[in-house]
């Protein structure tokens, strides 16, 4: 039976199944334990677990990573939310030089299982600085994983994944993909991570993307479809590990990609894709790879200017235009 379930119902039920299945997972961070939650995620934990498992910290980024990464190192798993990105450039020598890089400075006898949720993108004026995506950043890392659901299924299952791996992870969702519906199922299931998933076949080019710019492929490849334009849609899932393997299959048959970002182009991991690509499937490209992504400004706050900066489906069917000439 299917059963519709939102992207942020989602992951507040990644949580507490987790939770109930094993009691070192812990859940803290500025507004966890809100009536309303955090962008509606973990409504009603601390009362069904309590504050002990799950509770309100003070905004001491950088301290308070720190603290997770110690108990993670002691057998804890713990789940530190940032209500934005942006604020965890605070805690990047935590993350960094600490949580990334313990299991290979001890010859892997430490592990950092901690997973930091942040939250990205547009949405209710948030501006410049609490509107930003850094997982181009985090995903330079050895050591860490970079994860980016693009729907309330995937939301569940990779959250369940990012707790059970002993990896530290950086979990990022999109503020615009809290209220999506997808059918998800009330078992406990997981999803690999670094695996990506093909949402649309098709012959003719190659989109890859993840969060909210796979809602907008999908749109966009849908119009094209009756233009007799079938593009094939592969959502990357994660932007570490990248499924280099989902993306050469694809081009080997289309010859032609097109990267979807929810982020700036220059340095950021539409580059790494494009790298990927020319590195090990040049010969199958028949014409050069293009990128979407946001222009090189900062972030505005007036809804206006939002619709205006961001990237969406018909960005996606002018590049594909463009690419078929």
């Amino acid at each position: 039976m299917n059963r519709k379930l939102s992207y942020k119902d989602a992951i507040t039920e990644a949580l507490k199944q987790s939770m109930q299945n094993d009691s070192s997972v812990y859940v803290y961070g500025a507004g966890v334990d809100d009536a309303e939650g955090i962008f509606g995620t973990g409504v009603g934990l601390s009362k069904y677990f309590g504050n002990k498992r799950v509770f309100d910290v003070p905004v001491s980024e950088n301290a308070l990573t720190g603290i997770g990464i110690g108990s993670a190192i002691t057998g804890m798993r713990p789940v530190f939310v940032h209500q934005r990105i942006d604020f965890t450039l605070l805690t990047m020598d935590q993350i960094v030089n600490h949580a990334s890089k313990f299991h290979y400075m001890f010859g892997g006898k430490i592990s950092v299982p901690i997973v930091i949720r942040a939250i990205v993108g547009r949405g209710w004026g948030q501006g410049s600085q609490h509107s930003q995506s850094f997982h181009s950043i985090f995903s330079h890392f050895p050591g860490l994983k970079v994860v980016l659901p693009s729907n309330a299924y995937d939301a569940k299952g990779l959250l369940i994944s990012s707790i059970k791996d002993n990896n530290p992870t950086i979990f990022v969702e999109h503020k615009f993909l809290m209220n999506k519906e997808d059918n998800v199922p009330s078992k406990n299931y997981s999803i690999k991570l670094g695996k990506g998933k093909k949402v649309l076949r098709g012959n003719d080019v190659t989109i890859v993307c993840y969060s909210l710019m796979v809602e907008e492929a999908i749109k966009a490849s849908n119009i094209l479809k009756e233009k007799n334009i079938n593009c094939e849609v592969i959502d990357l899932r994660s932007s570490r590990p990248i499924d280099e393997k989902i993306i050469i299959d694809s081009i080997k048959k289309t010859g032609r990609l097109i990267v979807c970002d929810i982020d700036w182009l220059k340095c950021g991991v539409s580059s790494e894709i494009i790298s990927i690509v020319t590195e090990k499937a040049f010969k199958y490209l028949k014409t050069s790879p293009i990128r979407i992504g946001i222009p090189e400004a900062n972030h505005p706050s007036s809804y206006a200017l939002e619709n205006a900066f961001f990237p969406d489906y018909r960005n996606i069917i002018n590049s594909v235009k463009k690419i078929l000439k």
